[in-house]
C-alpha cells in the first residue's frame, strides 16, 4: 500500500525476496500475471507472505466493469482485500517478535487524524487508503505490507480461508452492530449470498431469537437454514411484508428486495442496507416516517477483527463452509468467474500455489 521505505527486519528467519508474483487487472476483463517488486515496509508495517484471499463481488465488479462509482480502473490494480497470511518481515518501529505469526490483515489504513478518525469512525475517514480499491493495489500477490496494529493474529485452530474471510465477516457484524441486534430479536436478510450468510450468522452469535432469510434460490435457501437462518422465504412467491421484525438487513442490493424489506420492519425498527445495487432507489417515505424507520447504510466496518476471532475460534461463526472454489494465483481470472457457477458460493485464491 506504500511505495515509500524504512528499515526492515526479517530476524533470522528465511530472507525476503526482491520480486513477487501477482495477478493484476490491466483494464475491464484483463487479467495477466506478473512479477513485481515485493512492496517496501514503512516503519510501522508488516510485510505479509499472503496465504489465502477471498474473492468479493466487488473484485467481480472492477473486474467485469472497471469501475465502482467513483472509482474507476485508469492504471493496472492488483485486486483482492480479503486475506490471511504469515508475516514474513517488519519495519524499524514493529516487534521483530511478530515474524512468523499467522495474520489476518484488516486491509485498510486510515489517516488517524482527521475528525472521522478521532470519532472513532475510522472507516469514513476521507483519506482512508483501502486494498482493491484504486489507486491502492490488493492482495492478488505473493506479499503486502499493512499498519501492524492492522495484522491480526490469529490462533492454530482458525484456518487460512477463515482467517481471511474475516473481512466480509466484518462487514455482517458491522451490518448487525447498526442495526441493533441483540438476544431475543426477529431480524429479516435479503439475499443469501455469502454476505447475506455470514449476515444471519453474526445475527445469531448476537443472540437473534429468529432470522428470516430471503433468496430466489431454492439451493441457497436450504444452506442458509442449516448455518444460521431460521426461516426461509422465496423471494418470488412469499411476501416479507407485514413480518414486523425488528431489523432488516439488505445483503442483495435488489431495489424491490430493499422496498418489501423496508415494509417488514416494524415500528421504530432499523433498515441496513450493505449490498450493492442501484445508486438510487425508490423507497416508501411515508411508512418510512410513519412508523419511525431508522435507516442506514454500512461501509465496511470499524473495531471489528478482534470480535470475529473470538466468534472463530469459539466455533460460534463458520466461515470454511462458504468456501465452495480454491484457485491457484495464475487461476485469478478463473476465481473472478466462479461466482456465476450453480452451487458457487466463495472462491479464495492461494497465491503461494
Amino acid at each position: 500500500m506504500t511505495t515509500s521505505t524504512a528499515q526492515s527486519r526479517t530476524s533470522g528467519h528465511s530472507e525476503v525476496p526482491a520480486t513477487m508474483r501477482a495477478a493484476v487487472l490491466k483494464r475491464q476483463g484483463d487479467m495477466a500475471m506478473e512479477t513485481l517488486p515485493v512492496p517496501k515496509l514503512e516503519a510501522d508495517q508488516v510485510l505479509v507472505r499472503v496465504a489465502a484471499v477471498g474473492v468479493c463481488g466487488s473484485d467481480v465488479h472492477y473486474y467485469e466493469h472497471g469501475r465502482i462509482g467513483d472509482y474507476v480502473v485508469d492504471h493496472p490494480l492488483i485486486l483482492g482485500h480479503e486475506l490471511s497470511g504469515r508475516i514474513a518481515a517488519v519495519g524499524s518501529d514493529v516487534d521483530a517478535g511478530r515474524i512468523g505469526q499467522r495474520v489476518a490483515v484488516e486491509p485498510q489504513r486510515p489517516c488517524r487524524k482527521c475528525r472521522q478518525c478521532k470519532a472513532g469512525r475510522y472507516n469514513l475517514c476521507p483519506d482512508i487508503e483501502f486494498y482493491a480499491t484504486p489507486p491502492v493495489d490488493g492482495a492478488f500477490a505473493e506479499y503486502v505490507t499493512i499498519q501492524g496494529d492492522f495484522a491480526y493474529e490469529i490462533p492454530d485452530s482458525v484456518s487460512d480461508e477463515a482467517a481471511a474471510l474475516i473481512e466480509p465477516l466484518s462487514v455482517g457484524l458491522w451490518a448487525c452492530e447498526r442495526a441493533g441486534i441483540k438476544p431475543g430479536s426477529r431480524v429479516l436478510i435479503a439475499g443469501a449470498g455469502p454476505i447475506g450468510i455470514i449476515a444471519a450468522q453474526a445475527a445469531r452469535a448476537y443472540g437473534a431469537a429468529e432470522i428470516y432469510i430471503s433468496d430466489i434460490a431454492e439451493d441457497r435457501l436450504a444452506f442458509a437454514l442449516k448455518h444460521g437462518a431460521t426461516h426461509a422465504l422465496n423471494a418470488r412467491t412469499d411476501s416479507v411484508e407485514g413480518l414486523d421484525v425488528d431489523a432488516f438487513i439488505d445483503a442483495s442490493g435488489a431495489p424491490q428486495a430493499v422496498r418489501s424489506g423496508i415494509k417488514a420492519v416494524g415500528p421504530a425498527g432499523r433498515v441496513i442496507l450493505v449490498g450493492l445495487g442501484a445508486d438510487d432507489v425508490e423507497l416508501p417515505v411515508s411508512y418510512i416516517q410513519n412508523h419511525e424507520i431508522w435507516l442506514s447504510g454500512v461501509f465496511r466496518y470499524t473495531n471489528t477483527w478482534p470480535l470475529a476471532i473470538q466468534l472463530i475460534a469459539d466455533g460460534k461463526v463458520d466461515l470454511d463452509i462458504l468456501v465452495t472454489g480454491k484457485f491457484t494465483l495464475a487461476e485469478s481470472e478463473e476465481a473472478l468467474k466462479a461466482g456465476k457457477q450453480t452451487g458457487q458460493l466463495k472462491a479464495v485464491v492461494y497465491p503461494g500455489r
